[in-house]
């Protein structure tokens, strides 16, 4: 069976996502061997309504990373993600070059378009042409880590000519890896990315032609399918009792051994990483929880699917 790369989420949702467990969890993640270190973007909940215990109080995705870059030396740092419509993409591109020279060339970027009107409203930003505009961004971002003078002229963007340095570690750019899993959403990560994201409610069972849908747009663009990065979020349910395939048992969720072999059963379906975030567990993120426990339960995760105890 083929392996997918793990890697770990860092604590960056509710009363966890202290300095002093991220600091223990970036850690150890990287000493168990995990590949990678994620995190993710929520800049507000409404008032009313219920997004999920995850999404209530989430820190800086950039700024935890560039924490986490300073006290790590080989995991890859990755943002899954940042919504490209909340930035311009001069300063975007300024953090992310930044945060990839400050890593050694460790930064896997990841990008989405967003899909909180209120988000959007607080942003200042319009909520129609997400996916136009996000597309011109990528374009924007590309050119602005291209050979100077930097020149981009757009519907949406504009960078006058000018010497825009310095240049990110890895070149041409970082990784750009896209969210979303909409089939306008697929063709465009095949299209203009590096790789794909999926999200935290993603059906498992079905990724297999969601790679292919992405891999098939690639092609007629006439890019290198075989190149592309596949990274799952994995919500992960550990349970003591075995669950029977047959009765719909959900991916990821089951005895670690169940989870394991579903780790094979990804990779055999084109999955490259799969990262393991506690983030969406909310017994450990959920908000008022004890930082303490709740950092007891991840490092408990952490250490049962431990790579290099593998």
């Amino acid at each position: 069976m083929s392996q997918p790369q793990l890697g770990f989420g860092l604590p960056v949702s509710g009363s966890w996502a202290t300095r002093e467990n991220l600091v223990t969890v970036a850690s150890l993640a990287e000493d168990a061997g995990y590949a990678s270190l994620w995190t993710f973007q929520r800049l507000l909940h409404p008032a009313e309504g219920d997004w999920g215990a995850m999404y209530r109080a989430v820190t800086d995705p950039l700024i935890t990373l560039a924490h986490v870059a300073a006290i790590t030396r080989n995991a890859r740092l990755g943002v899954a993600i940042v919504n490209a419509p909340f930035y311009s993409p001069i300063v975007l591109a300024k953090q992310l070059t930044t945060l990839d020279i400050m890593s050694d060339g460790r930064l896997d970027a990841g990008l989405g378009l967003g899909w909180a009107p209120e988000e959007f409203e607080a942003a200042g930003v319009e909520f129609a042409h997400r996916g136009a505009r996000t597309e011109e961004f990528i374009k924007c971002l590309q050119a602005i880590w291209g050979p100077d003078p930097v020149q981009f002229d757009g519907a949406f963007y504009q960078v006058p000519a000018a010497q825009v340095q310095p240049k990110p570690a890895q070149r041409p750019h970082p990784p750009l890896l896209l969210g979303g899993d909409a089939p306008r959403a697929l063709d465009r990560v095949g299209r203009l990315a590096d790789g794909w994201i999926s999200r935290s409610r993603h059906d498992l069972t079905k990724i297999g032609a969601d790679i292919a849908t992405i891999k098939a747009a690639a092609e007629r663009s006439g890019r290198d399918a075989s190149a592309f990065r596949v990274i799952v979020r994995g919500v992960v349910g550990l349970s003591d009792t075995t669950g029977d395939d047959s009765d719909g048992r959900r991916p990821l969720h089951g005895t670690p051994s169940q989870i394991k072999d579903d780790f094979a059963r990804l990779g055999e379906q084109g999955v490259t990483e799969v990262f393991l975030d506690p983030n969406f567990d909310t017994s450990i993120s959920g908000p008022g929880l004890d930082p303490d426990r709740s950092l007891q339960s991840a490092v408990h995760l952490l250490e049962t699917f431990a790579p290099a105890a593998g």
